[in-house]
């Protein structure tokens, strides 16, 4: 575990934080006023490897050279020229430290860290940290690599949970959940949605999926796991029958046949590291999945619909009214898609480019 400290005059800006993996929502913008929650469980912090915010640069202004430097092999709008490797952490968790007022960025009703850091070390007024909260965006506090340092602390270690321990007590993410807005004349209000988490999930996934297919159609389980990828599939990919398929795969499972070409497995939730098989076929390709949302893909929550006498427990769904569900087909989120998708070399083939070219100029608008 580590404190983080100002590079200023050395003052505790945090309480001990255990490192985890960057959620891969990390960068998601979702919807429109819409009030996402806190992006890091307390306690935690993980590293961006990414720059992150202003200032930019056109892509026109940057050399290929210097684009695949950084592990980006297809053309974007504009690339963050700002410090790498911030350490992300939730706004509970920041300690010592004051707003700057005039950095208020561009936002709508909140923080948006458009300016650059936000907050100064309250000791000796070193900008630090920039803490992100407008609408639309998942609320947390970027501490900045080159004005905070990060000290190891004596005798508290946390060791990483198992394979089996994760995939018997790993908590599970909803598909759907209930969407705030920020309050009008009426005051605040929600609808039901595809989990935004679920999105960033499949827009990460469908890249991968793309490059795994190799041009050729895939085929992936039925149920939700074909509600979510099937759809993109189908209309990215060329059409007729189902050349390659992939299948969910990880621990408990049974062990995949040896035919299976692509493997949905999930990511550890403190390492980052990707499940492999203990026997792995050598020419499968690991689509990466958050831990929570492949929990309830190989092991989906059942909602039965049946009366509980008496009180009924805080554990049990209700069957009057039954729970809402969203009316609109599910969508990967085009950000994360197209984030993922330049930073994978096999983005250089002609065919790939062609849909990351087509997205650029929204024809794939109804898929994402």
């Amino acid at each position: 575990m580590f404190v983080f400290v100002c590079a200023g005059c050395g003052a505790e800006l945090t309480p001990p934080l255990s490192q985890v993996s960057l959620p891969v929502h990390a960068r998601q913008k979702y919807g429109n006023g819409a009030q996402l929650p806190v992006l890091m469980q307390s306690g935690t912090f993980a590293v961006d490897p990414d720059p992150w915010g202003g200032p930019w640069r056109m892509w026109d202004e940057i050399d290929p050279g210097e684009a695949e430097a950084r592990g980006i092999y297809a053309p974007v709008y504009a690339l963050s020229d700002s410090t790498p490797g911030a350490s992300v952490i939730a706004p509970g968790d920041i300690r010592g430290t004051r707003l700057i007022p005039e950095k208020r960025g561009g936002a709508c009703c909140g923080l948006d860290g458009a300016d650059g850091p936000n907050m100064a070390c309250e000791a000796c007024d070193l900008p630090v940290a920039t803490r992100v909260d407008d609408c639309s965006l998942w609320q947390a506090v970027r501490l900045s690599s080159d004005a905070v340092h990060r000290v190891p602390v004596d005798g508290i270690h946390a060791t990483p949970l198992s394979w089996a321990e994760l995939a018997e007590k790993g908590e599970k993410t909803p598909p759907f959940e209930p969407i705030a807005t920020w309050g009008g004349r009426l005051g605040s209000n929600h609808y039901w949605s595809w989990s935004p988490q679920w999105e960033a999930a499949a827009g990460q996934a469908v890249a991968h999926l793309l490059v795994a297919s190799q041009g050729q159609p895939v085929k992936v389980p039925g149920g939700l796991t074909a509600d979510v990828f099937q759809r993109a599939l189908d209309a990215l990919l060329p059409a007729g029958p189902p050349k390659r398929r992939a299948v969910l795969a990880g621990p408990g499972q049974p062990s995949p046949d040896a035919g299976v070409d692509i493997l949905l497995v999930p990511v550890h939730p403190q390492t980052g590291q990707t499940w492999t098989p203990a026997s792995p076929t050598a020419l499968a390709y690991l689509v990466p999945l958050p831990l929570g949302v492949w929990l309830w893909l190989v092991s989906p929550q059942p909602y039965l619909p049946v009366p509980a006498s008496g009180r009924i427990p805080q554990e049990v769904l209700r069957d009057d009214p039954l729970p809402l569900l969203p009316n609109y087909l599910f969508r990967a989120d085009r950000g994360t898609f197209q984030h993922t998708l330049v930073r994978l070399p096999a983005v250089r083939n002609p065919w790939l480019r062609t849909i990351l070219e087509n997205l650029t100029q929204g024809t794939s608008a109804d898929l994402f």
